[in-house]
């Protein structure tokens, strides 16, 4: 039986697939750069400005994989009502209550999932393999695939590629993108908020771009800003200060008195893999598929590959087979698509001054918010299809 799996790259996506691989028995290998010592990442008090929107399936995921009471006792923040506006008179509601549920999902770091998912490594028996440089070549035959570093080669049965959305491992396979830049960048703002825990999370469209407020487990929040990459470029010259003054302009709907802890930014693309896999190398994640982060999409995404590329190897005398791998592709192409799609229909359509538009978006929003069963179709979609 050919069972070998070789995972690069061990953020949440790929340590998720090798918690879940090596539940079915495969052996797996990861390699990284930066190795995570979980235990130390599970307790250490540094919040992490990184964070995701869980939604309920992928939830439902790590609990499978035994992450999420990992989870349930280091930090997270269940959020019950989503809002999207342009305008505070004509928002788009979902709430929890809809569907006689207890949350919509989680916000939580993306550093404390990732120790989460290594805490179970060494109980599954994943060996893990710190690597230098970057990789340089990929040889395939018929029966394996070896992966070759300056000193050092690595062989298996499957390679994953789980490195990101500039994979060195997908160009090595020689699988080329479709995407563009887009012209806004994304400022992530660490908050601690003086306000007591917060239970919805909201995302206003303006024509300079979205702002979004993340809450995260008590008293801190995420804030996400959309701005021309110039413009947020001379925020971070601004002080802690300076830039709590500029939120204080942008953002309207703050629980009460806050201080900025920390910033960043970064730049947005959008791109989509030609294909999913080139013989034995197999693309999950952002390797796969980067999509606009308007509705923290990414991550669920990349825990449906997952668990679709999971469910096409069980099992498998050879996981390497190619009828196994255009199953998987086949399986989640589309869907991630469809997400990629509807995000960018709600960037462009939004961030633009256009009156006819304008007016239009806002009755939609209105009329969605009245939608009835429609609406709790796209609740139920946007939790992941889980209740």
């Amino acid at each position: 039986m050919k069972n070998k799996v070789l995972i690069v790259g061990g953020g949440m996506v790929g340590a998720a697939a090798a918690v879940k691989l090596a539940q079915q028995g495969l052996t797996v290998t990861v390699l990284e750069t930066h190795p995570l010592d979980a235990m130390q990442a599970l307790t250490d008090e540094t919040i992490d400005i990184r964070v995701s929107a869980i939604n309920r399936l992928s939830e439902a995921l790590l609990d499978e994989l035994q992450a999420m009471p990992l989870l349930r006792n280091a930090r997270l923040a269940p959020y019950q009502q989503l809002e999207a506006y342009e305008q505070e008179n004509n928002s788009l509601l979902f709430d929890c209550e809809e569907l006689a549920a207890t949350h919509l999902g989680h916000i939580v770091e993306n550093r404390l999932i990732q120790a989460s998912l290594w805490a179970q490594f060494e109980r599954l028996g994943i060996k893990v393999e710190q690597v230098s440089g970057t990789p340089q070549a990929i040889k395939q035959n018929t029966d394996s695939v070896e992966l070759i570093y300056p000193e050092q080669s690595y062989q298996a049965d499957l390679l994953l590629a789980a490195d990101g959305g500039r994979s060195v491992v997908r160009k090595l396979a020689g699988i080329g993108v479709t995407g563009w830049q887009y012209q806004q960048h994304c400022m992530g703002v660490l908050i601690k908020l003086d306000a007591p825990q917060q239970v919805k999370t909201w995302q206003q469209f303006k024509p300079s771009g979205p702002i979004a407020f993340l809450p995260m487990q008590y008293p801190y929040a995420n804030l996400i800003w959309y701005h021309h990459g110039n413009e947020l470029a001379q925020m971070t010259t601004l002080s802690n200060a300076q830039l709590k003054q500029e939120i204080q302009n942008h953002f309207f709907d703050l629980p009460g008195e806050f201080e900025v802890l920390q910033s960043a930014v970064f730049p947005l693309a959008r791109q989509h893999a030609n294909q999913y896999h080139q013989g034995r190398v197999v693309l999950i994640g952002d390797s796969a598929h980067t999509i606009n982060p308007l509705a923290g999409q990414g991550v669920n995404l990349g825990f449906k590959d997952v668990a679709a590329l999971a469910s096409a190897l069980e099992g498998a005398e050879d996981i390497g087979n190619a009828a196994l791998l255009r199953r998987y592709e086949q399986s989640r192409r589309n869907d991630n698509l469809m997400m990629m799609s509807m995000m960018d229909a709600c960037y462009f359509g939004f961030s633009n001054e256009i009156a006819p538009l304008r007016h239009l978006r806002n009755l939609v929003l209105k009329v969605a918010n009245h939608a009835g069963p429609i609406k709790r179709e796209v609740l139920k979609h946007a939790m992941g299809g889980v209740v």
